[in-house]
């Protein structure tokens, strides 16, 4: 296992994507959530909670919820990538136990989107906290609970980009493995919430359970307010965290067995 760990991350920090990444993963954090807290929530259309209220904290921060496509598709581009310019043939001539080969991605592209996670949320503390002092605004959360929120939310990173390896296992065509992974996280699920009926399973669904596990209630509230309804009760975060890691299981079950089962070419 150690060397294709160790040619995992040699194509990872061979290429510039990766670069390219945590750049997106700062921008995002810190840019987003500068931009958020400097503006104020309550100035929105329609107005949020404002920072000094822990309403307004925990909706600004769970706006980085809506990146976790970006894990996703790197995590699928870490399979897809190699059936598209065929290197896979390599790789399993290399390695014959198919098994290890995606065992050295699952573990490689896990610590990544660890990586990523922590620049997201590293970069969105800082900002965050920057734009309240230049604000002079209390924050309506303590400072170790916003710690706390943000490693919860560089956790479902990490779920995310292992559910990325999942997908691209299982859909080894590049641009529909990466269509149905941002298309379903970015705009499946919100369609799936405007169902009557159906909505009800959003707490169960990954980004449910991510909303559950960062506490971020915004998007159900906002929803339900347009469809006026009751707000769908969202998962505690233990429970949220538990259900994600189902997800995460059933992503590394596909990715170890399914490629084991068919030809490669």
């Amino acid at each position: 296992m150690k060397p294709l760990i160790h040619a995992e991350f040699r194509r990872l920090l061979a290429t510039r994507m990766w670069l390219g990444t945590l750049l997106v993963a700062a921008l995002l954090g810190g840019g987003l959530i500068g931009l958020l807290a400097i503006v104020g929530p309550e100035n929105f259309q329609p107005p949020m909670p404002g920072l000094h209220t822990e309403a307004g904290v925990r909706a600004v921060l769970g706006f980085l919820g809506f990146t976790a496509f970006i894990p996703a598709a790197i995590g699928t581009l870490a399979v897809t990538s190699e059936y598209r310019h065929r290197t896979i043939n390599f790789t399993f001539l290399f390695a014959p136990d198919r098994w290890r080969v995606l065992a050295a991605k699952l573990i490689t592209y896990g610590l990544a989107g660890m990586v990523y996670g922590l620049v997201l949320s590293g970069s969105a503390a800082v900002a965050l906290f920057g734009a309240a002092a230049a604000r002079g605004v209390n924050l309506g959360l303590p400072s170790a609970t916003i710690v706390e929120l943000l490693t919860r939310l560089a956790v479902a990173m990490v779920a995310y980009t292992v559910l990325g390896v999942g997908m691209g296992a299982l859909i080894r065509h590049q641009v529909a493995a990466l269509g149905v992974v941002i298309g379903y996280l970015y705009g499946g699920e919100l369609l799936l919430m405007m169902i009557p009926g159906v909505r009800n399973l959003y707490p169960w669904l990954p980004g449910g359970a991510t909303a559950g596990l960062t506490d971020f209630t915004a998007v159900s509230d906002a929803l339900a307010q347009q469809l006026s309804s009751e707000p769908v009760r969202l998962l505690p975060p233990v429970a949220g965290a538990l259900v994600l890691l189902g997800y995460t299981a059933l992503a590394i079950a596909a990715a170890l067995v399914k490629p084991m089962r068919r030809d490669v070419v």
